[in-house]
């Protein structure tokens, strides 16, 4: 008998991810941005055929990608090595060329909408107003650009535009807990929400008529629901909430007068049906845990990319208002069987006051395990760990390790007031919710107390730091990959269309300088004792490089055990899968050290 070796590192890291999707009005090509070369490119297939083919070779990430109604072009847009800088490029069907549309070095161009004639571009963009940002109209025939909204108080970004391009919907961002949404129109702009002291959110607007927009809202409510605006009478309403469901986004089908929702409360996703005309909602079978994104065509098929726990992303069709899918892309874990990958456990545990904390664990297969639980603090911090798929928990999981998610405090999709309870105290409730995470893992036989090891990327590599200098003792090791170690310089050094609300969110280094020396891990290195890791993205526009580089030349001068990887040619992420290769070996590199 052939004997073959146990996956390699490189194995679960070939797995492809696709980044967006767009279809080709008659539906006879699907684009999608992927990195089946190693770097993220365009690539389509000609449906029904499903081979792909590439259509770019930028070798950078998509941050934008809209077919044109009239078929005939594509819109997409890209940054340069991870800086965000989004630039925007019209493309043709069979590739070639990419033609500059709206390019400008070290500004961001946030794509809303090709007008349905393909002759102009709604977009949102930082030139002449970083801070609270500009949006625009440009016409593609004569390259005339007309400023039509001028961003103020807070950045201001177009959500939507009317079919009849009359008028058009944008949102102001407050913060992640609180944003309004304004219909713009030749006679003034209209709040779609009653006027309220209290602080909501609004997102994901549609406009089903000239007259109606759809939207999801917590107006008065914790959990996301189904409302609408009239133009024609200024009146909002509740159409629909279910209980205990968040709705994260809605799509509107024309031909069948349905909209499409999906709702996102805690680990995973629900797809949902709504008639319009009946008013007769139903639950649809997802072909998968997570909806990254849905896309509803003229002739009313729907078209969706998600992923789980154990199978990456890909794009399904359903032909029957979502009662079938059809798998169009096929992306798998190559080398590796199904059964060796691992479906997580959800748990939920009580924090130190009370607060009920929902969580995930992939447990290692007893034959694999070295008895080691690795602590994985999400980013975010207002996002959360859902059953996607993420080839780093595989790996490790294959190698041995246990890997604990817990959505503390702060995260998203359990409510607006379970949200909020991070701003302003990043790191006192987060913190110890997961603190009190381990204690429950130790106390219920899941985790032995010495072989524990810590992890965690953006925010969760702040927390892992700060983890580390404040409750060392739990830990064998540390891995912080682009962590911010001091709030008071990661205030200063963020995208000036985030310092608005950063007040709100982090804490005002004047009035709160107390608390944010408390909560800023460079304040704890004399508890840092333990063996770290540290990796960074030189070109990161969120966490930048200095973030990392003081926390490691301050330990590095105590004679502490760090070491640093830099990556030149990455930002807040990895782009370019020969990278992610590097990194995830060196994880595993450095954590070997300690699984004994």
């Amino acid at each position: 008998m052939i004997k073959f070796p146990k996956p390699d590192v490189e194995q679960f890291f070939r797995t492809l991810l696709i980044q967006d999707f767009t279809v080709r009005p008659d539906e006879k090509q699907l684009v999608f941005s992927t990195n089946l070369s190693g770097h993220y490119n365009l690539w389509a297939m000609d449906l029904p055929n499903q081979f792909p083919y590439q259509l770019t070779f930028k070798d950078q990430s998509a941050q934008a990608l809209h077919y044109a109604k009239t078929g005939d072009f594509i819109i997409v847009g890209f940054d340069q090595d991870g800086d965000e800088n989004t630039q925007l490029y019209a493309l043709q069907p069979h590739g070639g060329e990419l033609v500059p549309v709206r390019v400008q070095e070290k500004e961001r161009h946030f794509l809303a909408s090709v007008s349905k004639d393909g002759k102009r571009l709604y977009y949102t963009g930082t030139k002449y107003n970083p801070r609270f940002l500009n949006s625009y109209v440009y016409s593609l025939e004569t390259g005339e650009e007309k400023m039509i909204l001028e961003g103020k108080e807070a950045p201001t970004f177009i959500a939507a535009v009317s079919p009849d391009e009359s008028s058009l919907v944008y949102v102001k961002n407050y913060g992640n807990t609180y944003s309004l949404a304004y219909v713009h129109t030749n006679n003034g702009d209209l709040l779609l929400t009653p006027e309220t002291a209290e602080q909501h959110t609004v997102s994901q607007l549609v406009y089903t008529s000239e007259n109606e927009i759809y939207f999801l809202t917590d107006y008065d409510a914790d959990l996301s629901y189904l409302a609408k605006f009239n133009l024609e009478t200024k009146e909002f309403s509740k159409v629909l909430e279910v209980e205990g469901e968040d709705f994260s986004d809605v799509k509107y089908s024309k031909k069948d007068n349905l909209l499409y929702l999906v709702g996102s409360y805690g680990v995973e996703d629900r797809l949902y049906q709504y008639d319009l005309a009946g008013g007769k909602l139903t639950q649809l079978k997802a072909p998968t845990s997570v909806i990254v994104k849905a896309a509803i065509m003229d002739s009313g098929n729907l078209y969706l990319l998600g992923r789980d726990a154990t199978r990456p992303f890909n794009i399904f069709k359903s032909t029957d208002r979502g009662s079938t899918w059809e798998e169009l892309t096929h992306y798998r874990v190559p080398g590796v069987k199904d059964e060796d990958l691992v479906e997580p456990e959800v748990l939920r545990y009580p924090s130190f006051d009370g607060l009920e904390i929902e969580a995930l664990f992939f447990r290692a297969k007893k034959e694999n395990s070295n008895g080691h639980v690795i602590l994985w603090p999400h980013g975010g911090p207002q996002s959360l760990e859902r059953k996607w798929f993420r080839a780093r928990f595989q790996f490790l999981v294959n190698r041995g390790y246990s890997i604990f998610a817990p959505n503390f405090r702060g995260s998203s999709n359990y409510g607006l007031t379970f949200m909020k309870m991070v701003e302003g105290d990043w790191g006192h409730g987060p913190r110890l919710d997961n603190i009190e995470g381990l204690e429950w893992l130790i106390k219920n036989g899941y985790a032995d107390r010495d072989k524990i090891l810590l992890m965690g990327g953006s925010y969760g590599g702040y927390m892992a730091l700060l983890l580390h200098g404040r409750h060392a003792d739990y830990f064998k090791a540390v891995v912080d990959i682009f962590g911010v170690s001091n709030l008071f310089s990661f205030y200063e050094s963020v995208p000036e269309f985030w310092k608005p609300f950063m007040n709100q969110w982090v804490g005002d280094p004047v009035k709160d300088k107390d608390k944010l020396t408390e909560d800023s891990p460079i304040t704890h290195l004399d508890g840092m004792v333990k063996p770290m890791l540290v990796i960074q993205g030189a070109n990161d526009p969120r966490v930048v490089k200095a973030e990392s580089d003081q926390v490691v030349d301050a330990l590095r001068a105590k004679g502490r055990d760090v070491e640093y990887l830099v990556l030149e040619d990455e930002g807040h992420g990895f782009s370019k899968k020969e990278n992610e290769i590097k990194v995830d070996r060196k994880i595993l590199e450095f954590f070997e050290r300690f699984a004994d």
